[in-house]
């Protein structure tokens, strides 16, 4: 079968990177892909447009009724029945030898039927005293979405089945098998989407190289070749694969057999090749895997790659979920925050070395310190991931980050751009302070933070349009605490947090690689950024350098709720009629 194709980028760019290489200022192309030392793709990608992700930077039954958080109850020790109390008929008479005589034929049935039969082995999860399951999270998305997809989709990551005119998607288009499954929830990763249903079904589609999707999907070449024999003489284009698999394009629920009876899912996370569910009773299940700047690192020690749902029993009681590309934290009811995956930009929150990288495969609790600050909350209300740094809102309002730093991507501007440009562990940025900030998003080198009056705040690397705000305003700003330029004097890092122009009532978002989608109160999206697999919606391949409206007739008239970034393409959903 020849090789599936993909984006990639055409350039390189020097930009400064995390460990030991002096950075270089340079003007950004048009299609450029930073930092240097990419990851491993997973497959190549084609000429046109970027790669992906940015590669990191260098290493030193039924839906039920929403219920109330449900009183935890410590398990009780369940005791084994004394042997002496055990039904009498659970004991076997032994047989006389007149039976063994007169009765040989009874006999052997007997002996037969007693037989033990192999069971199949039951699912890990919870523990469930006396049966009984423990809830902490109530159901928090019950309402049917109508799904509207664009950009790249080559791969299948719009999952609207195998056919050519599925990878090239310029503007919105309403996913209609995806939108009568009742969906309810979509995670976006970088080459594949997780979404949760309304009957509490998990679907995937898109790359499933690295086990992403949770579910077998090797077979769908063979469809594929079956498809495309049966429309050698047709003269129509509306069934040919365009080279998908149909097992990944086609949105397809996990089995069930892979989870506890009466599981009930409340939440679903995406990371570049792992992906995350989160059940009432605050377990976690993953798959996948992760990777570091050398290839796999694994998804668990002893476990590279989890080609099916695996129970994470390092954590229990989580309430939320958040991925990056390599990495993923969780938020506990007790508020603490627990980072795992790769480590090597620092994303986890600690030091982790090359000798005990598998050591981060273990969720560990971060801790929250800041001598700058007089005795700032250490219990965390909200988690977000960039793709190598994280961010955490506290709940007295504190707007914590740690990871990578190339870009002032965690927003403290002391080493931006500098050799080991990171923060090791989470501290509070400063410029936020006071600005009233409701949430915030990451995407590869920048981020967005949304506040209370609907303003939206940017910082990070800003010479590819990834900010929204005006060049020429960008260029006007000559204060280096404020905007690092590149040697030809080109806008490169946003190192203040500042306001785009032309944007209000603002109520969520979501940052791509280098794009970014926002919402208003009104359900109108914006978008801008990069866009050359027009991941924009905006039906061009070129940048979009400000804030413009995505309008189509397929958006035109409705009211949306959710945006959604991946590596190439982006989603919006409305509520459905």
């Amino acid at each position: 079968m020849p090789p599936r194709k993909a984006r990639a980028a055409t350039e390189k760019e020097t930009t400064p990177t995390v460990n030991g290489t002096k950075p270089e200022i340079a003007p950004r192309k048009s299609n450029d892909a930073s930092p240097p030392l990419p990851l491993p793709a997973k497959r190549p990608q084609a000429a046109k447009g970027r790669a992906k992700k940015d590669p990191a930077p260098s290493a030193a039954p039924k839906s039920a009724p929403k219920r109330k958080k449900a009183i935890e109850v410590e398990p009780e020790e369940e005791l084994e029945e004394p042997a002496n109390k055990r039904k009498k008929a659970d004991v076997e008479e032994p047989a006389s030898d007149v039976d063994d005589e007169v009765h040989a034929e009874p006999k052997a049935k007997k002996t037969k039927a007693q037989t033990p039969t192999p069971k199949r082995e039951l699912p890990k999860g919870p523990r469930r005293p006396k049966g009984k399951k423990i809830e902490i999270n109530a159901l928090r998305y019950t309402e049917p979405l109508k799904v509207f997809v664009f950009g790249e989709g080559g791969q299948g990551e719009l999952g609207l089945g195998a056919t050519k005119k599925a990878i090239d998607v310029k503007r919105p288009r309403w996913n209609e098998a995806l939108s009568n499954q009742d969906v309810v929830k979509i995670a976006t990763g970088g080459m594949h989407v997780v979404a949760l249903t309304n009957d509490n079904k998990i679907l995937t589609w898109g790359v499933n190289d690295n086990g992403a999707l949770g579910r077998e999907t090797s077979g769908g070449e063979q469809l594929k070749d079956m498809k495309e024999g049966d429309d050698e003489d047709s003269d129509s284009d509306d069934d040919e694969t365009g080279g998908l698999n149909p097992l990944e394009a086609t949105p397809t629920a996990i089995s069930a057999d892979h989870f506890p009876e009466d599981t009930t899912f409340v939440d679903i996370a995406a990371g570049d090749s792992c992906s995350f569910a989160l059940t009432t009773e605050g377990a976690v299940y993953g798959w996948g895997t992760f990777r570091k700047n050398e290839g796999i690192l694994g998804f668990a020690r002893n476990n590279e790659t989890a080609n099916t749902p695996v129970y994470i029993d390092a954590i229990t009681k989580v309430t939320h979920l958040a991925c990056g590309t390599n990495h993923v934290l969780a938020l506990t009811k007790d508020k603490h925050v627990f980072a795992w995956g790769s480590g090597q930009q620092n994303q986890l929150g600690r030091r982790v070395t090359e000798r005990n990288l598998s050591e981060a495969l273990i969720p560990s609790r971060l801790g929250f310190h800041d001598s700058h600050f007089k005795r700032p909350s250490m219990k965390i209300a909200q988690i977000a991931c960039g793709d190598y740094h994280g961010l955490a809102i506290a709940e007295d309002g504190h707007i914590w980050s740690w990871g990578a730093n190339n870009y002032c991507e965690t927003g403290h501007g002391d080493n931006a751009g500098e050799d080991n440009a990171s923060v090791l562990t989470p501290q509070i940025i400063s410029s936020l302070e006071g600005k009233g900030v409701k949430t915030v998003e990451g995407g590869s080198h920048h981020n967005i933070a949304i506040t209370e009056n609907g303003d939206v705040l940017v910082w990070g690397r800003c010479d590819g349009s990834q900010t929204g705000i005006p060049p020429a305003q960008l260029e006007a700003i000559n204060d280096e605490d404020k905007l690092l330029k590149a040697e030809n004097g080109k806008p490169k890092i946003l190192i203040e947090p500042t306001p785009i122009p032309g944007l209000s009532n603002i109520v969520t978002g979501a940052c791509g690689p280098e794009h970014t989608i926002v919402i208003n109160k009104d359900g109108k999206a914006y978008s801008w950024g990069f866009s050359a697999n027009y991941q924009t919606g905006q039906g061009i391949d070129e940048d979009i350098e400000t804030p413009t409206l995505i309008d189509n007739t397929a958006v035109r008239d409705v009211k949306l709720v959710w945006a959604g970034a991946g590596g190439q393409y982006s989603a919006l959903a409305s509520k459905r009629d």
